[in-house]
């Protein structure tokens, strides 16, 4: 396994929609009351909102010789099993109608792309990971999985005419 490191953190627009409801509440509470505790509501809730989109978007997804590692969560690297990177077709069918009910998600719905890390662990009833990621290639890469599969030779020597045989 290579080291690998990423942080999926939130869009530009959840930041700006936090500050926006802050705006609404601030404003609401100028109507209501006056320019004091509007602008310490709007503060606050601003604070509070900020604080959620961070912790939300401060997920770590690394891997390293000891495994994988997600948030909290940690798979060894001895029970790192078959890794498949998704394109958005495939990861939104194993959010949907593939998805296993015992699988370990971490998904957030700002991104379209991820992989599937099979637990080669017998005794956990979990059968894989689903994991959101901006670069699934290189976070498969990086459990060991080859990126793409194998590719057919360009050239067919079975079946050649140059070799005077027929396919």
């Amino acid at each position: 396994m290579t080291t690998y490191r990423e942080r999926l953190t939130a869009p530009i627009s959840w930041w700006l929609a936090a500050l926006g409801f802050a705006v609404v509440w601030g404003w609401i509470m100028l109507i209501a009351t006056n320019w004091p505790i509007a602008i310490v509501v709007a503060v606050v809730v601003a604070a509070a909102d900020l604080y959620l989109v961070w912790r939300y978007g401060s997920t770590l997804v690394s891997v390293t010789p000891e495994g994988l590692h997600v948030g909290a969560a940690h798979l060894e690297a001895a029970h790192v099993g078959e890794v498949t990177p998704l394109d958005r077709a495939a990861y939104r069918t194993r959010l949907g109608t593939g998805a296993d009910a015992r699988a370990y998600l971490v998904t957030r719905p700002y991104l379209d792309h991820g992989v599937t890390v099979g637990v080669a662990d017998p005794s956990d009833p979990t059968p894989y990971w689903l994991i959101s990621s901006r670069h699934p290639e290189a976070l498969a890469a990086a459990l060991g999985s080859p990126t793409q599969a194998p590719q057919k030779p360009a050239h067919d020597p079975i079946g050649d005419p140059s070799r005077g045989e027929e396919a």
